[in-house]
């Protein structure tokens, strides 16, 4: 640094060791240069831009080595021990050098505003101790010659031709093309457009650190773009590999006014169209009015306008003073050919802090006023403002002038607030411009106390900010997976394509779509030439792959595929068809869901294994009702049940097939049982059938059948199956069909599975079979005809109190209040029946054993039957041994004789059919075995009834009893809590309800088998009151009455009723069962009276019986009345011939009365009853002792 100025001396330049090697662009200067300095044991090369210094300093140590390379720039130095050869920009190359070689780049911009009077301090003072050379345009050939006398000029043709092609549109230009533009935002504009368009545009500004300048050139040369748009910096000695140059704009700001491009900055730009030997063409965009013809012509000859003077700039400087500085950078150019430069940056600088008090009182010597010239030197990469820039200079120029150096902690700051990569482009371009700042004070000597630390530091995050700013623009303005697939697809290879297991198809390593069975699916973010490289890249590369997978699914296993309950079959995840209706349910079509690159032997392939799988998976799963409609075995009703069956898809309520049943026979009953048919008591089905696989397919099936894909509630009921739900609360809102599909049958506000009703219909046939007299009394009988609700029905159901009332309402039960106090009576007097017919048993055995020890006596004693002394006393004690028995004995069969007279449900349809005869004395009836296939049918009151849903007698199901504990039906039954015997016999509204004996509910079983020993749970019958003021009145607090539940007949089917009329039968009272409330004691309409036998009058029962010898009722109790208004008791006989009248007034009153379809007495009517039943043994003795 010169402190002193030089003696004023006339200016004498020289050019001898000088060449000037002048032409356009692509005439291959830069690597003469280089060529040359690597010739010479040293040399130093001057470049304009700092990225090209980069690339030259790659290029030179690609030929000598980097330890023997160089690189200076004012943000970077690499500088190995005894480096030969030296890279810099020119602002950064010495003044004064002794290298061998010395060679300036882009000489012509000496003639710039800015810059210029470095390059001519350079061109004019700077030599080569062997050679010098000065590279640039051919617009310096006069000026040089002029300034530099003796100066060897060179000229080189350009390589290759430069051509005007017109105007295009941004989305037409062709390839390898660079668009300019002389402001940020236009730059960013257009090369989103050409990333919507062409697949990515890299970007090259001033603005952007040399670091991501070179990353985008290096993306562009690689080819991964094939479009860049830049400012006027690629004109600067960029080796570009570009076909076309568009200016989308011929207008720029050169630091102090917009003005229009010269023709020579057009034919500098232009010049970087066509590499080496390649032609080249220029033009402009549909934004810029097209070149005057001149202009063109002159572009393409290289014909410009000569460089008539350099800016220039004294290099002596006084440091005497400021002002002595500020004059001294005032002086006038010496010699013609030279002009003074106007102010530059740091002259600006120096004028705004000449100003400042602090300063001035700082830069007190020479020393410190050359400090203040060398830290005005300071580039502006901020670019904000001048003040803000010299407020800069100041911050540090103090710190240098008191403490010798920059604070430390103040630098710290600065670069910790640029040390973050987060933000969008602009706020990285600011961090990389504000720390680029602190790198060029990094790199000044003297500046810093630990200077190695803080350029290692400030290089760090400038580079880091720089590669998150080159990733920040190439995800902005490049789509890298178009580029790289429409190169691939330019130079017509075979792209690589990967497939994941999830199906994501990768092709050059980027993401194209998702490959699922034999169907792609393109990325939904391509559009436009995106798109369409995505389906080209992708036909090609998956050509391959749809064979390989056909292959593979032709040979898959069943356990691979899977056949969804939206009907679409799956291989491994991947949809592969759909099933639509076809012309049998049980026989959909598959649709194949594959592209039309699937063809050929290939699709017929997996078309044929999906089929395959999908009719294994119907009879498999679907057997039964396979088996039915190939059932050629079966012939007659038999196959048309069969029929009915595949039809409905293997459920059918049984009353809708009554007269079917009625005429099956029991070979048909078999085959279909052998088939998976069961004949339950309100449903003929198929039990395998009730479960979540093959019920969600017969859901699907009859959805594709019926449209019924898209209505509520499909494939929601076959979930609930699945958990194992014995019941569900219907959805008002789904298709009622898709529970019966499911297997659950509508009843009410709940859906019941078909096997759980079954179940129910076993707890409630022994119920309703059992007769007073005849064993102990089952869970929830009453008198042989009606039931109560026990809680093992509400346990397997479900369900509550309310809900068994729809239930069995629903399945054709009616209900008869009763109230409690005599339900309660009337259960306890079974009770004791049925106890004391246990003891009777135990007499009666008694009695037996004392008959055969009699019998073995009498046998002794036959000896001595002649002597009439002797054979007395035998005789008296014969008569005395029984005599202690007899009473009980008798009384006790008297007793069982008398209960035995309970008939039959109606409506049993027996398998061996066992006949009550006339003749049938009461002794046989109280022995008969009641099971649910020996049943006798009763006889049956034709009175108006109401017209219900359903009707059956459970005891109907002739097939019920062996296949009540069907597991396969059972299996998916849950096992509920049963509910308090409180809700079965009484609900009350306050909370309360009747109690349970505990014993019937440690007895019910939750899967509907009964008890078969010990007494069966009583009820207890007590209803509490309601809580206090919900009445008030007697009424209100009167217990709840007990609902019993009978079976319902129909008005359309009745049944044969051969010489029957309206008269009560034998055990039967007129039928009394209308609702408790109904008006007058009269029955609801459409009721039909209940059944009233002798047994009620035998327990205590308030209603009389008749006085069947005098064909009139005997008076009643008052106010009882029937349900249609007559008198309680039997009705008149309307004159039956077959009418005896009744037996006479005898042991046991008016129970003994023989039924009115007796035609003999009694004593009579021969015996029927099984000889190793007790009873038959108690009657054996009753007769031999009337004997």
């Amino acid at each position: 640094m010169n402190i002193q100025p030089k003696h004023t001396e006339p200016l004498i330049l020289s050019g001898r060791d000088v060449t000037a090697v002048l032409g356009p662009t692509n005439t291959g200067k830069t690597h003469l240069a280089i060529e040359r300095m690597v010739a010479h044991e040293s040399g130093i090369i001057g470049l304009p831009l700092r990225l090209l210094a980069r690339e030259v300093y790659a290029r030179v140590c690609e030929k000598v080595g980097a330890h023997k390379v160089a690189l200076i720039t004012g943000e970077e130095k690499i500088q190995p021990p005894g480096a030969k050869y030296s890279v810099c920009t020119v602002e950064a190359m010495p003044r004064e050098t002794d290298v061998a070689f010395v060679a300036i780049d882009e000489v012509q911009l000496a003639g710039d505003l800015e810059r210029g009077h470095i390059f001519t301090d350079r061109i004019l003072h700077l030599r080569g101790r062997q050679e010098t050379l000065l590279l640039g345009a051919a617009t310096m050939h006069g000026i040089l010659q002029k300034l530099l006398r003796g100066v060897s000029v060179v000229t080189r043709p350009r390589l290759s031709h430069l051509a005007y092609a017109g105007s295009k549109k941004l989305t037409r230009l062709p390839r390898r093309t660079a668009i300019v533009a002389f402001s940020a935002d236009e730059v960013y504009a257009i090369a989103e457009l050409i990333r919507r368009q062409q697949g990515g545009a890299a970007v090259v500004l001033g603005a952007l650190s040399p670091r991501t300048r070179n990353a985008q050139v290096a993306m562009f040369q690689a080819g991964d773009v094939d479009y860049l748009v830049a400012t006027d910096a690629i004109g600067m000695g960029l080796n570009l590999d570009l076909d076309h140059v568009a200016f989308a704009q011929n207008r720029k700001f050169d630091g102090y006014q917009y003005r229009n491009l010269t023709a020579a900055e057009l034919g500098q730009i232009a010049g970087r169209a066509g590499r080496h030997l390649r032609d080249g063409t220029f033009g402009v965009t549909g934004q810029v009015d097209p070149l005057d013809e001149e202009l063109v012509k002159r572009i393409e000859g290289h014909e410009f306008d000569p460089v008539k003077v350099l800016q220039w700039r004294t290099a002596h400087f006084d440091f005497a003073s400021l002002d002595a500085l500020k004059r001294s950078i005032e002086t006038n150019a010496p010699v013609e050919g030279l002009t003074r430069a106007l102010p530059a940056v740091d002259a600006q600088a120096l004028e705004h802090l000449s100003r400042d008090e602090d300063i001035r009182a700082l830069a007190t010597n020479a020393k410190r006023v050359a400090l203040l010239w060398e830290a005005c030197a300071l580039p502006d990469y901020r670019k904000i403002a001048p003040a803000q820039h010299s407020d800069l200079i100041a911050s540090i120029y103090t710190d240098l002038a008191k403490h010798g150096h920059v604070d430390e902690n103040y630098m710290a700051e600065q670069v910790r607030r640029a040390d973050t990569t987060e933000g969008d482009i602009d706020t990285l371009s600011h961090r990389i411009a504000q720390i680029r700042t602190w790198t060029f004070v990094s790199n000044r000597p003297g500046w810093l106390a630990d200077q190695a630390h803080w350029r290692e530091k400030t290089r760090e995050i400038e580079d880091r900010l720089s590669d998150a700013l080159h990733e920040r623009l190439t995800k902005r303005f490049v789509d890298r997976r178009t580029s790289v697939l429409m190169r691939r697809l330019r130079e017509n290879t075979m792209p690589e394509a990967e497939i994941s297991p999830t199906g994501t198809v990768l092709v050059e390593g980027h993401h194209v779509g998702e490959l699922q069975g034999f169907r792609f699916t393109a990325d939904q973010s391509a559009g436009g030439e995106d798109a369409k490289a995505v389906r080209t890249a992708a036909q090609k590369a998956l050509a391959a792959e749809f064979e390989a997978r056909a292959e593979r699914f032709g040979a898959c296993a069943n356990g691979d595929l899977a056949l969804g309950s939206d009907g679409t079959l799956r291989w491994i995840g991947a949809p592969i068809g759909t099933l639509v209706a076809g012309e049998d349910a049980l026989k959909p079509r598959l649709v194949l869901l594959a592209d039309e690159q699937l063809t050929g032997p290939a699709r017929d392939k997996v078309a044929a294994r999906a089929e395959r799988f999908v009719n294994f998976q119907i009879e498999s799963l679907l057997k039964p009702l396979v088996d039915l409609k190939n059932a050629e075995q079966i012939a007659g009703i038999g196959r048309g049940i069969a029929f009915q069956l595949v039809e409905h898809f293997g459920l059918i309520n049984r009353r809708d097939i009554a007269e079917e049943m009625k005429s099956l026979d029991q070979e048909g009953r078999a085959a279909l049982r052998r088939l998976g048919v069961r004949f339950g008591a309100y449903h003929v089905f198929v039990p395998a059938l009730i479960k979540p696989a093959p019920a969600g397919l017969i859901t699907l099936l009859w959805a594709l059948k019926n449209d019924g894909k898209d209505k509520p509630g499909f494939g929601d009921v076959v979930h609930a199956l699945a958990s194992g739900r014995t019941s569900v609360v219907i959805d008002p809102a789904f298709d009622k069909s898709f529970y019966k599909l499911a297997g659950y049958r509508n009843l009410g506000r709940r859906a019941v599975r078909i096997d759980i009703l079954e179940r129910l219909a076993d707890l409630i046939r022994p119920a309703t079979n059992w007769k007073p007299g005849l064993g102990q009394r089952p869970d929830g009988a009453y008198d042989g005809q009606s039931f109560m609700v026990t809680p093992p029905m509400m346990s397997i159901l479900g369900a509550t109190a309310d809900d068994m009332e729809e239930i069995l309402k629903g399945l054709g039960y009616r209900a008869e209040p009763k109230p409690p106090a005599e339900v309660k009576a009337r259960l306890e007097a079974q009770d004791n029946a049925a106890r004391e017919a246990a003891a009777a048993k135990l007499a009666a055995d008694a009695a037996a054993k004392a008959e055969q020890a009699k019998a073995a006596k009498a046998a002794a004693s036959e000896a001595v039957a002649e002597a009439p002394a002797v054979g007395s006393e035998p005789d008296a004690v014969a008569a005395a041994e029984p005599a202690a028995e007899q009473p009980v004995a008798e009384a006790a069969a008297e007793a069982v004789a008398a209960d035995a007279h309970g008939a039959p449900p109606e409506g049993s349809e027996p398998t061996a059919a066992v006949e009550a005869t006339a003749e049938a004395p009461a002794i046989a009836e109280a022995t008969a075995e009641p099971v649910a296939e020996e049943q006798v049918e009763a006889p049956q009151v034709e009175a108006p009834i109401e017209i219900t849903e359903e009707a059956p007698a459970v005891a109907e199901a002739d097939d019920t009893v062996p296949e009540s504990t069907d597991a396969t039906v059972a299996e998916n039954a849950d096992a509920l809590t049963s509910p308090s015997m409180g809700e079965v016999a009484a609900r009350s509204d306050a909370g309360g309800g009747d109690s349970v004996d505990e014993a019937g509910a440690d007895t019910a079983d939750a899967s509907g088998a009964t008890t078969d020993a010990g007494a069966a749970p009583t009820p207890a019958l007590r209803a509490d009151p309601p809580h206090e003021g919900e009445g008030g009145s007697a009424e209100a607090e009167a217990p709840k009455p007990i609902l019993l539940w009978r079976q319902g007949r129909f008005e359309q089917r009745p049944r044969p009723r051969q010489g029957r009329d309206n008269r009560a039968r034998n055990g039967q009272a007129a039928r009394a069962d209308a609702p408790a409330d109904a008006a007058g004691g009269q029955p609801a309409t459409g009721e039909r009276p209940a059944y009233q036998g002798r047994r009620d009058q035998r327990d205590g029962a308030a209603k009389p019986r008749f006085d069947r010898s005098k064909f009139k009722p005997k008076p009643q109790a008052e106010g009882e009345q029937r349900r249609d208004g007559k008198p309680q008791g039997e009705r008149p006989r309307e004159g039956r011939p077959d009418w005896k009248g009744g037996r006479p007034e005898g042991k046991g009153g008016p129970q003994g009365a023989k039924p009115a379809f007796q035609a003999k007495p009694r004593e009579e009517r021969p015996a029927r009853f099984d000889p190793d039943s007790p009873f038959a043994k108690l009657a054996a003795l009753r007769d031999q002792l009337k004997k």
